[in-house]
């Protein structure tokens, strides 16, 4: 497998208080890795610092020849939109638009595609999703599942080579939450790298193919996750399992 995504020394501050400190972890084609810790650990920070969307205070980021380094904020970049694709756990779906709209709209204004294209792109992937009858829906007409795929399918319209996720079970039941899991899992075997952040242990042991432990802005552990979840050796792993997923 290459690797398509590097984390070397990152390190944010706010004011006095460190983020993170030092972070390291890599994830190569075919991965889906999964970051958990406790709430404040660090994990959505890790993603939007991947993303360009925090300014580094130190440490470098590597993304399949795309490169962030501490006192540079390069969100706008055409070269890092292209290569990242981000799914926040709000959705962040244009209200006013259909699915198909939304799935459409950097399509058509960041890569320049015809609308015609753009249009049967977004229809193969919300199908590829479970979503396509509701291409017409609004997104206040969608369940809190249903969004979270049209939000997957708009990431994945601008084929990034690496996709974050952040906390993408909160909003499903359940009874869904495998089927996600398994759409995931066929992404990652596309030739794509999935970093996603997560509470819930029994879908992390399920789907992920390697898990990173976050505490206080530090890795604490690394493994197979059913190894790290059923053999926790730091106190902070120990504690993150007693308390309930969501």
């Amino acid at each position: 497998m290459s690797t398509v995504l590097q984390v070397r020394g990152l390190w944010l501050r706010r004011g006095t208080r460190d983020i993170l400190s030092g972070v390291d972890f890599e994830a190569a084609r075919g991965e889906l890795l999964v970051v958990m810790g406790l709430s404040g650990a660090g994990k959505s920070t890790v993603l939007r610092a991947i993303a360009g969307l925090e300014k580094l205070d130190g440490g470098e980021v590597h993304i399949n020849g795309v490169e962030l380094t501490a006192g540079l904020r390069t969100a706008a970049s055409a070269a890092l939109r292209r290569t990242i694709g981000m799914v926040f756990q709000s959705h962040s779906l244009f209200e006013h638009m259909t699915a198909l709209d939304n799935v459409c709209l950097a399509q058509v204004h960041v890569l320049r595609l015809p609308r015609a294209e753009a249009v049967a792109r977004a229809r193969a992937l919300l199908d590829q999703l479970g979503v396509g009858e509701r291409a017409d829906a609004l997104p206040r007409e969608l369940s809190g599942g249903e969004s979270q795929r049209v939000a997957i399918a708009r990431s994945l319209a601008m084929d990034p080579s690496l996709l974050l996720l952040d906390e993408p079970t909160a909003s499903i039941d359940p009874a869904r939450r495998n089927d996600l899991g398994l759409s995931l899992r066929r992404l990652a075997a596309t030739g794509r790298a999935l970093v996603l952040t997560s509470h819930d242990g029994d879908f992390v042991r399920e789907h992920a193919t390697r898990l990173v432990i976050l505490a206080e802005g530090r890795i604490v552990e690394v493994g197979e996750p059913r190894k790290v979840l059923d053999s926790p050796l730091h106190p902070a792993t120990r504690a993150l399992l007693q308390r309930p997923a969501y």
